[in-house]
């Protein structure tokens, strides 16, 4: 955790923007050259050329799925390594955790994404609608993904052992998801919440439950937190 912690009375609000970004659509890190490793780079992502590989193909394979079934907003491999990278951004400001449970998987983000870029950590995905848990269980094998499970349920129902860090994009508000995981994190469990601007809104009352970072980049707030253990 970073040492320079953000709170909520310390936070200088941004100007309000005119319109909300569908992150799945719109491209803050498009480029004319779209070789994903390259685009990884100028991101500081650095990742092993293996795994690189393995997110292009996962880049293929939902654009494939997406133009049947409708998973996500990302119609093209372009918008679609626009997402990767949003997903694999905070790999360059957190601790890699041993567990991690994406609660509201999707289409993938940024819970399978995360699962291919950390081989070594075990990785949970929830997510109830059938489609999309019928292509994460696809990619899952097809990427050979050792280290992943899909759960095709609600996480409120998943009954597991506190995970190390717990993540989730576009799902519901701060508040809820702690609410909704609090039975499976403890004092050790970080939080990864990637949100818009409505994260300014949603820590208000949360200051003395939490303590975060709030690490911004283009349109996107990324809300790392761990429980206030001084508060439990």
């Amino acid at each position: 955790m970073h040492s320079a912690t953000l709170h909520a009375s310390q936070i200088t609000r941004p100007l309000p923007l005119p319109t909300v970004v569908d992150f799945e659509t719109h491209d803050p890190y498009r480029r004319d050259d779209l070789n994903l490793e390259n685009i990884l780079k100028d991101e500081s992502i650095s990742l092993d050329a293996e795994i690189v590989e393995k997110l292009e193909r996962f880049a293929i394979v939902l654009n494939e799925w997406n133009s049947i079934h409708n998973l996500t907003g990302a119609k093209s491999i372009d918008a679609i390594y626009n997402n990767i990278v949003d997903s694999l951004y905070p790999l360059t400001f957190i601790e890699r955790p041993s567990t991690l449970l994406d609660v509201g998987t999707g289409a993938g983000f940024p819970g399978l994404v995360l699962a291919i870029a950390m081989p070594n950590t075990e990785v949970t995905l929830s997510e109830p609608l059938k489609k999309r848990v019928s292509f994460l269980k696809y990619t899952m094998v097809d990427l050979e993904l050792n280290n992943l499970t899909v759960v095709g349920k609600r996480v409120e129902s998943i009954v597991s052992e506190a995970f190390e860090l717990i993540t989730s994009r576009a799902v519901t508000n701060t508040k809820l998801l702690l609410e909704l995981t609090k039975d499976l994190s403890d004092l050790d469990t970080s939080y990864l919440f990637y949100k818009g601007e409505r994260v300014f809104d949603e820590i208000v009352g949360l200051d003395n439950q939490l303590i975060y970072d709030i690490v911004q980049k283009n349109r996107r707030n990324y809300l790392y937190a761990k429980p206030n253990r001084e508060m439990k």
